[in-house]
């Protein structure tokens, strides 16, 4: 899972504003809680998040099964002058040497546990790791940007000597989406090169992702449009969900 994607996955991502979406979550963690100091990131990337929570002052450590996606982070992150403690890890095998006060994953990354069990298992290990009464954020790609916006089309993006061909095979019955993607890169004698990679998304309802939190002491404290912070309508494509960890009771 992203072994090829890694290679090219700054070029074609770069148009996520990280800044302005780190501000949105920071804004997140004013209002219903406070800045943390030592952060998670679950499913780091290249460390987009990573980087501009690390230049506010935070404490982040960045974890992703992706031991090529964490090389291009860790030299993002050098050329950035930042410090990030980057850990390869599965999110549903997570394990840190300590709590946090705050945990984020973004760019609907919890959307590739495609078993619900799997998915579970990782927003408990979040839980287990992350301080009584503080936040965990997260977002999701919704049901209408399944069927209405990626469905069974064909995307194709020309870049700097890189054409991307993304091909979606959608499953209604199990809500889910198989990406295929071919990368062509231009070579110095003008030929292509051709890298192949694949991931799968799976939506998850609303009752099942409250379900999720509820069994691993976490309480859904709001749910909003990504970008316009507004409620949720029947056309957004991306949820974030701002979950609380609840005090656990001593057996």
């Amino acid at each position: 899972m992203y072994r090829d994607f890694a290679e090219f996955y700054d070029l074609l991502t770069d148009d996520v504003d990280y800044a302005a979406r780190t501000e949105q979550l920071l804004s997140l963690f004013r209002q219903y809680d406070r800045i943390p100091t030592l952060l998670l990131d679950l499913a780091c990337g290249t460390g987009g998040f990573a980087n501009e929570f690390a230049a506010k002052g935070i404490s982040v450590i960045g974890v992703d099964r992706s031991a090529e996606m964490l090389s291009h982070a860790a030299e993002n992150t050098r050329k950035k002058g930042q410090s990030v403690l980057y850990l390869c890890q599965d999110a549903a095998e997570l394990d840190l040497y300590g709590t946090v006060d705050g945990a984020v994953c973004c760019l609907d990354s919890l959307n590739h546990l495609t078993d619900y069990e799997t998915f579970c298992h990782a927003i408990g290990r979040v839980s287990l790791f992350l301080e009584e009464d503080r936040l965990f954020i997260f977002d999701l790609n919704t049901v209408y940007k399944h069927e209405k916006v990626l469905g069974n089309n064909v995307f194709l993006r020309e870049e700097n000597g890189l054409y991307c061909v993304w091909e979606n095979h959608y499953d209604a019955e199990n809500r889910l989406t198989q990406m295929e993607l071919d990368f062509f890169e231009e070579q110095p004698d003008g030929s292509y090169r051709r890298f192949s990679d694949s991931v799968t998304e799976r939506v998850y309802t609303r009752e099942e992702i409250v379900a999720a939190l509820e069994k691993n002491h976490l309480a859904l404290e709001t749910c909003l449009e990504e970008l316009t912070l507004r409620p949720p309508t029947a056309e957004t494509q991306r949820i974030i969900y701002v979950a609380r960890k609840k005090a656990v009771a001593a057996d």
